[in-house]
């Protein structure tokens, strides 16, 4: 999704680790724009920004504007991004120029809404499994997500892939087959199993208590032939 966002860039004459560190001591980030057929370039941006972008509702799928000193913005998307694991700093970013014109391959989010009748009345669990999939579509209309509603899904449904509704230049890549959520039985299977197990530990208490009973009776018999 295109996004009105235009961020600057400076252009980097060296590549390298030390440079990387200098670069982030001064309070940026180390990226490469690339693709379209034009050479790679090696630049600096503001961490801020990218992260910013990163988190948004729209996230790596914004198409946003890049203005590289000397050069005219061009329209790019973040393809990968290397993050530090504790502080969660941004060390490393790829932005991929973009053909407008072109289609291209992405990957949207999809949520789901809605109470499953499995669920509220049929007592079973919803299983989220996947959450997102790959569509094909002019870069303009790349969507934010997919919402499908699962309200009507019993125990043993599911809502596919194929379920997902597809507008515009919009190609389903991912297979129509891949299941997105389904409905399982978990509550009603543990109702029947208790029975179960309650009903073999009757069956055998009294068997337990005959076989007592008759040892009791013959210790008696056998005391009073003693006797006699």
């Amino acid at each position: 999704m295109r996004k009105d966002i235009t961020i600057a860039a400076a252009p980097r004459s060296t590549r390298g680790k030390n440079e990387a560190r200098r670069l982030r001591a001064a309070g940026k980030t180390p990226g490469v724009v690339y693709g379209t057929g034009q050479d790679a370039v090696a630049v600096a941006v503001d961490p801020a920004e990218v992260t910013r972008i990163l988190r948004s509702g729209t996230g790596h799928n914004t198409i946003f504007q890049i203005q590289v000193d000397g050069h005219s913005p061009e329209p790019v998307m973040i393809t990968d991004w290397q993050t530090e694991p504790i502080k969660g700093k941004l060390l490393h970013v790829d932005l991929k120029r973009v053909d407008l014109s072109q289609h291209m391959t992405v990957k949207v989010p999809v949520h789901v809404s809605g109470d499953p009748k499995g669920v509220k009345i049929q007592g079973g669990l919803l299983e989220i499994v996947t959450r997102e999939i790959e569509v094909d579509c002019l870069p303009d209309e790349i969507p934010e997500q997919f919402v499908l509603d699962v309200s009507e899904l019993a125990i043993g449904q599911s809502v596919r892939a194929s379920g997902v509704p597809m507008t515009g230049s919009m190609k389903l890549v991912s297979s129509p087959d891949q299941v997105i959520a389904h409905v399982v039985a978990l509550r009603a299977e543990a109702a029947e199993a208790a029975p179960a197990e309650g009903a073999v530990a009757a069956a055998a208490e009294p068997e337990v208590i005959k076989k007592g009973k008759k040892e009791e009776e013959g210790a008696a018999e056998g005391e009073a032939k003693k006797k006699k």
